[in-house]
């Protein structure tokens, strides 16, 4: 089975300045329309540590939060990934917790369902304080399965295994169209075990074996950015 996986990136309409990582630094060049990957060196020192799982957090005062589990559940690490041309991490949270865990759906504004791996059950991270995130155990679970969200803040869960090992893990080629029938591929990233993507920024955030990488569509940031600015200046 081919085990790679490529991310066809839309072409960009709008320049803007582009940064490429070359051996251990970032240089800023002016090549409208590239992607940028942000290689674990080029972020903050947690960034470089092997996580287990991450999901992406936007809280209610604007900002949005990468959280990765590491350590086998004990550690979250914390990124602001409100401004990605300055990536910062918070104070890491310390969990209580059995052991690594998955998460598998957002519960809210404030929550998310985790389910521990090995069958040790599911929890609840509770996220209205984002930078002091907890563990609260939901009492009642029996499956471990499936999880399907339900209207409002509800969700059903199926009797059916499901745990995520790194077996699952896949290598990514990057491909960047800025021509569309010349595709050029940009990078590669080897055994990523998640992918999450923010719809608003166009930004990709990968969980590879050996830290966390980003990658940024410089353009779909310029049309965000101009359509923030729109929404706070009405007229």
């Amino acid at each position: 089975m081919n085990k790679k996986q490529t991310i066809r990136i839309a072409r960009f309409t709008l320049a803007a300045a582009a940064a490429l990582a070359m051996t251990g630094h970032v240089a800023a060049i002016n090549r409208p329309g590239k992607v940028v990957l942000l290689r674990p060196a080029e972020l903050p020192e947690l960034a470089r540590v092997t996580g287990q799982a991450m999901v992406l957090h936007a809280a209610g005062n604007g900002r949005t939060f990468l959280y990765v589990e590491q350590n086998d559940g004990a550690r979250l690490a914390i990124f602001d990934v409100t401004n990605l041309a300055k990536i910062k991490q918070e104070p890491a949270a310390q969990l209580d917790a059995p052991g690594s865990f998955d998460f598998v759906s957002s519960l809210g504004d404030y929550g998310e369902l985790i389910r521990f791996r090995d069958g040790q059950g599911e929890a609840v991270l509770d996220l209205h304080k984002a930078k002091l995130p907890t563990i609260k155990v939901v009492p009642g679970l029996k499956f471990h399965g499936s999880t399907e969200r339900l209207i409002g803040d509800g969700f059903t869960i199926t009797n059916q295994a499901s745990v995520q090992s790194d077996a699952n893990a896949r290598d990514y080629q990057i491909f960047a169209t800025v021509n569309p029938y010349e595709p050029e591929r940009v990078y590669d990233v080897k055994q990523v075990r998640q992918e999450i993507t923010n719809d608003e920024t166009g930004t990709t955030f990968l969980l590879g074996a050996d830290g966390l990488y980003v990658i940024r569509r410089l353009a779909v940031e310029a049309e965000y950015e101009i359509h923030q600015q729109q929404m706070s200046n009405p007229g």
